[in-house]
């Protein structure tokens, strides 16, 4: 089993839509891993029929029982977060605020404070249109276990993938250089970085390949919307032929993929478009990078 991820320096380069088409032209042979938990969104293109949820748990929140509390303030004292408030005549912690340090709970000389589990979000496993599986995530208001959300993101889809003998994992990571990337990429067997011929697509690409190199894994690069600026896709590609990537593509821009995604459809469902073909023959040279 292989694990192909698809990620971006920046967001709207394409990422998803591209992951969404290589999902469909994989069908029942790939599970695909919705990494992008802070935006997840490859479920408007696969209509997903939901067959397991669970509850992912990360760090700890302080909880005072009023019923306990002494009202000596001693918690407020060490609170370095400003997280704990007077109610009356005891006090309350605000959930949003609280790190989860454990200091107040520790210091309370009548044992008021109970440091719970923190709910920070929902993992689901579901059945695509595709014929395939879906893990994705909802990742909880306010959290910043992104990354760690991320990593059991993986995880369950490689329980999916093992269970059912799936060829390929295929993960729609995050993107930026952040924690989700990072938890994204380690481990895979092949990167398909997705940029697009701007400034700040050139920018984000070198940064990114940066991460990639550190984990020591082969990379192909697609270069979206190529039509739009010619010199700086030139630019592009010779940047990427410089650092020894190779070239899967180069998709014109084309509104189409916009009509695509407001159907609920990959672009590669419109067999007769140009753009299909492109996205079909970068899916045989992962395929051929990863045999």
């Amino acid at each position: 089993m292989k694990q192909i991820v698809i990620i971006s320096g920046k967001g709207g380069t394409g990422k998803t839509s591209l992951t969404a088409s290589f999902a469909f032209l994989a069908g029942k042979d790939a599970v695909v891993a919705d990494c992008d938990v802070d935006a997840a969104d490859m479920h408007l293109v696969t209509e997903l029929v939901t067959l397991e949820k669970k509850n992912f748990f990360s760090g700890y929140e302080a909880v005072i029982d009023p019923g306990m509390c002494a009202g000596c303030g001693d918690c407020v004292k060490v609170c370095h977060f400003d997280a704990i408030l007077p109610e009356g005549d005891v006090y309350k912690v605000l959930p949003v605020e609280c790190e989860g340090c454990g200091y107040c709970a520790r210091i309370c000389p009548v044992g008021a404070i109970e440091m719970k589990k923190l709910k920070a979000g929902e993992i689901y496993v579901a059945r695509t249109r595709m014929n395939s599986l879906l893990v994705h995530a909802r990742l909880g208001i306010g959290s910043d276990m992104s990354g760690k959300l991320v990593a059991e993101v993986r995880k369950e889809a490689k329980i999916q993938a093992e269970k059912i003998k799936t060829k390929y994992i295929l993960i729609d990571g995050s993107p930026g250089i952040g924690c989700p990337v990072t938890a994204s990429v380690t481990g895979t067997d092949y990167v398909v970085l997705v940029t697009e011929p701007t400034l700040s697509g050139i920018h984000d690409l070198k940064r990114v390949i940066e991460i990639v190199r550190n984990f020591d894994v082969p990379a192909g690069c697609v270069i979206n919307k190529a039509d739009i600026h010619p010199e700086m896709a030139m630019q592009l590609r010779d940047f990427v032929n410089h650092q020894g990537l190779d070239l899967l593509a180069e998709i014109p821009y084309d509104q189409n993929f916009s009509k695509a995604i407001n159907e609920g459809k990959s672009i590669v469902e419109k067999k007769d478009l140009p753009v299909s073909g492109l996205i079909n023959g970068a899916w045989k040279k992962v395929l051929e990078n990863i045999s």
